[in-house]
């Protein structure tokens, strides 16, 4: 009991003070030995050394190559002014009122089209800066409006979405990333349009307010005048991005001789390669094509390396908390107290999902441990498999955005705002909204039983 109620608090401190705005380089780890101190399962210590540190070094083993090609990329499309001039294309179709929308809708664009969820953040920030500071629209709205183009409809809901999340469930459940595609296509609607519907009336109200884009120096963007790149030369690196990331994805690294060659290594192909690669001949193109909008290519490309390190030591740091906490026997209890909830069956997969992602800070993290602990009495309940894997992974991007979210920091580290400047409207859309959707869907497949 005892280390049940050291997670809660820890985890309560976690929130608290990171939406405070204390580091989570400092505040993870400290109240990760804190919480065995309490517990007493273990000394503080080992768990720093030999559980929190493992598990952090792993995150970054496995991300850091997307961190970097993702900020080094993201800085060169805001240098050379080709965010830009894509933001120019964007905001003459759309109207510089529907900033916002246009922010949204570029966002999960990409994400749909495979590009990972923290590149998509490095990806958009210089396109999103341009499109609201046009407008004249405040920057705290930024987050939001990206958050919901990544990391909701695009992630979990939508039929046939690339990302990882969505794939997850196939291996327990025998289903397909277009598994219940009616589930999804409501879940995605409730989402994408409640969205665009709150931040819009919120831009209004704080314009009505007095309050505009703001002083934000040091953004290190491209000014708006005429020395950019055209259109079609500013969007070609998107585009190869794209093309690679699909290849190299659904072809290259799918060859059996291309497999067996890792296997003979001892290894496997890694997921993040494609993009990582396409994110690469990205940057090579953008600094062979784009040179002379580069005042200082070393520099820059220097400055976007560096940009990199912060997002993802934060992400890290919430991960060795998250391999700490599901170290403790005391989670072993938690998970079976999730487990013994006396509700329908069909909430029991959304309910459950979510609290256990929002314990983690972590959508996938989440439904991992679901499904590792839960898939075969899921499976018993008599709901349909392609109904589990939508209702599941919706439910999961639910408490998964909670402020100690490793996402989430990284957003606002990227967009250099602070939890108490834009965390509400991200958690509108990230938490809200989601959950919204996880029972409207559970409501809809008891009724009708379509999926």
């Amino acid at each position: 009991m005892l280390g049940v109620i050291a997670i809660i608090l820890t985890l309560g401190a976690l929130m608290y003070f990171a939406y405070r705005g204390v580091t989570v380089l400092v505040l993870a780890p400290l109240l990760a030995m804190a919480v065995v101190l309490v517990s007493g399962e273990f000394p503080p210590l080992h768990a720093l050394s030999n559980i929190f540190m493992p598990a952090a070094v792993s995150y970054i083993g496995k991300y850091f190559p997307v961190f970097l090609a993702g900020a080094i990329f993201g800085k060169l499309m805001g240098v050379t002014g080709a965010a830009t001039s894509i933001a120019n294309l964007v905001a003459d179709k759309f109207g510089e009122k529907r900033a916002i929308t246009a922010v949204v809708i570029a966002t999960s664009l990409l994400t749909y089209g495979g590009v990972s969820l923290f590149v998509v953040v490095f990806a958009m920030y210089p396109i999103g800066v341009t499109l609201l500071r046009r407008a004249n629209v405040p920057k705290r709205l930024l987050p939001g409006a990206i958050a919901l183009g990544a990391f909701t409809f695009t992630m979990t809901a939508l039929p046939g979405s690339p990302q990882y999340i969505n794939t997850m469930p196939t291996v327990y459940f025998g289903t397909d990333i277009y598994a219940a595609p009616v589930l999804g296509i409501i879940a995605a609607s409730i989402m994408l349009f409640g969205g665009i519907y709150y931040l819009n009336r919120r831009a209004d109200k704080l314009m009505a307010g007095g309050e505009g884009y703001g002083d934000h120096p040091n953004e290190n963007l491209h000014e708006l005048d005429d020395n950019i790149p055209r259109f079609g030369l500013a969007i070609t690196p998107i585009i190869i991005v794209f093309i690679a990331n699909f290849i190299l994805t659904n072809w290259y690294f799918k060859m059996p001789s291309v497999i067996e060659k890792y296997e003979a290594v001892g290894s496997g192909v890694n997921g993040t390669w494609p993009v990582v690669i396409g994110l690469a001949i990205a940057v090579v193109f953008i600094i062979i094509t784009m040179r002379k909008f580069i005042p200082e290519t070393n520099k820059t490309v220097f400055e976007g390396a560096v940009g990199a390190l912060l997002p993802i030591f934060n992400t890290a740091s919430e991960v060795g908390y998250g391999g700490v906490i599901k170290s403790l026997a005391a989670f072993a209890t938690v998970k079976m107290g999730i487990v013994s909830m006396a509700i329908p069956s069909v909430f029991k997969v959304g309910i459950s999902t979510t609290l256990l992602a929002g314990i983690v800070g972590s959508s996938s993290g989440g439904t991992a441990i679901a499904l590792e602990v839960l898939s075969k009495e899921f499976l018993a309940m008599g709901i349909a498999p392609e109904a589990l894997h939508r209702i599941m992974i919706v439910a999961a991007g639910g408490l998964d955005s909670l402020p100690h979210c490793g996402a989430i920091i990284t957003l606002l580290a990227v967009t250099q705002l602070t939890h108490k400047e834009s965390y509400k409207d991200i958690a509108f859309n990230t938490i809200v909204l989601p959950l919204i959707a996880s029972f409207t869907i559970s409501v809809f497949y008891l009724v009708t039983g379509i999926y």
